[in-house]
Formats: structure tokens, C-alpha cells, sequence
């Protein structure tokens, strides 16, 4: 079975993936999702890695899943110890060396719809309400920080697109998916946030990835 390393998007925390561990869990996995300093000043994206490679600890079997800004953390975590496979679920996919900030117009994103809920929109209210409540504020402090990441890691790569996003669009998605990994996402149905609003499908997606 595998250990899940489960990160975060921005001005999130670690409670997010809740369901899906659960899910995972129930299938025999182990998971980690560390909440991300990500509303501390003095903190970047190496000190989002530490906060993951730590918490893993001596691990193995691990897999490494970034959603949305984690998907700038997940491949320095891979850089940093021995991973299986690298997951970028509804991700911005980073190009070596690039700033989170830069991401959005180097990769000539369209811009969101407008709508006020780009990460819950399909989330039960409840639910939704509740992560609000969880979140924190994003500091950009060193978002415009070039990444340490120089190459991508020697890791099998997964991207992993939602049908409903209207933060990171299907054909934005499938056309930097393509443009810088050559990959093609699988695809599930959903908003920005899954995790909350379909766990079950991306869980059982994930799962299946163990399986080869």
C-alpha cells in the first residue's frame, strides 16, 4: 500500500483532504496532509517542502499529490526524497525556475469567470462554510520568488483535470499539460476543490494509480 502525501492549495490547510484520507485510508493506505505555513511572512515555497518532507519522516511507498499552488511543492518534495509518483490534481503546473506569481501570465491564463465562488461552487453548503472557517490568509510575500525547481523530477507524472473548474479551466489545463510535460490529464468532474466536493471519485483515481 501507499503513503499519500497530501498538499494543499493556497490559503488552505491540511483539513481539505479529510475525505479523501478517510477514503484512502479505508483502502489500506497510509496519508499525510500537513497544513502549509503559507500564512507566515518569512515562508516560501522551500519552506513548504520542509513542512512535507517533515512530516513524512522515513515513509516509503510514497506518492505525492499537489492541488492547485501545491503543485509548486509537490515536485521539490520529489526532488527532496524518493517518491513513486507525482499527482497534480487541478494544478498549476509549474515551469523550472518559474515564481508562482509569473505562472498566470506566462501560461496566458484566460482569467476566471468572475463567479465569487471559483473554490466551492459545488461543495455542500455546510461543508463550504466550514472550510472558509479552516482557511488562512495567503501571504504573497515570496510568492514572486523564483522556484528552486530546475528540472522536473525523474518521477511518473499524473495530471489530474475537473470537468467544472472555473478558477483553472479544462483547456487551460489539458494545453500547459501538454506544452510542459506532455502529458494528458485524466479527467474527473468537479469544481477547483475535489477533494471536498468529490472525494470519492478522486480517491478511487488515486487508488487506482497504486495499482498501475
Amino acid at each position: 500500500m501507499a503513503t499519500f502525501a497530501l498538499i494543499h492549495g493556497a490559503g488552505d490547510v491540511g483539513w481539505y483532504w479529510h475525505l479523501v484520507e478517510a477514503e484512502l485510508r479505508a483502502r489500506g493506505h497510509d496519508t499525510i496532509a500537513p497544513d502549509l505555513p503559507c500564512d507566515d511572512d518569512k515562508a516560501g515555497l522551500l519552506e513548504y517542502t520542509d513542512t512535507v518532507v517533515e512530516a513524512v519522516g522515513d515513509r516509503r511507498g510514497l506518492v505525492v499529490v499537489g492541488q492547485s499552488l501545491g503543485a509548486f511543492v509537490a515536485p521539490l518534495v520529489c526532488q527532496r526524497m524518493p517518491a513513486e509518483l507525482l499527482v497534480l490534481v487541478a494544478p498549476m503546473i509549474p515551469a523550472p525556475g518559474e515564481s508562482p506569481v509569473d505562472f498566470w501570465s506566462n501560461t496566458a491564463w484566460p482569467g476566471s469567470s468572475g463567479d465569487d465562488e471559483l473554490f466551492y461552487q459545488d461543495v455542500p453548503p455546510t461543508l463550504a462554510d466550514e472550510a472558509r472557517r479552516r482557511g488562512k490568509d495567503q501571504s504573497e510575500t515570496r510568492l514572486g520568488e523564483p522556484s528552486p525547481l530546475r528540472a522536473w523530477p525523474d518521477v511518473p507524472t499524473r495530471v489530474v483535470l475537473c470537468r467544472d473548474d472555473r478558477l483553472l479551466p479544462p483547456d487551460f489545463v489539458r494545453r500547459v499539460a501538454r506544452e510542459r510535460l506532455a502529458a494528458v490529464p485524466d479527467e474527473i468532474d468537479g469544481g477547483h476543490t475535489p477533494a471536498l466536493s468529490h472525494p470519492l471519485d478522486l480517491a478511487t483515481l488515486l487508488d487506482r494509480y497504486t495499482k498501475g
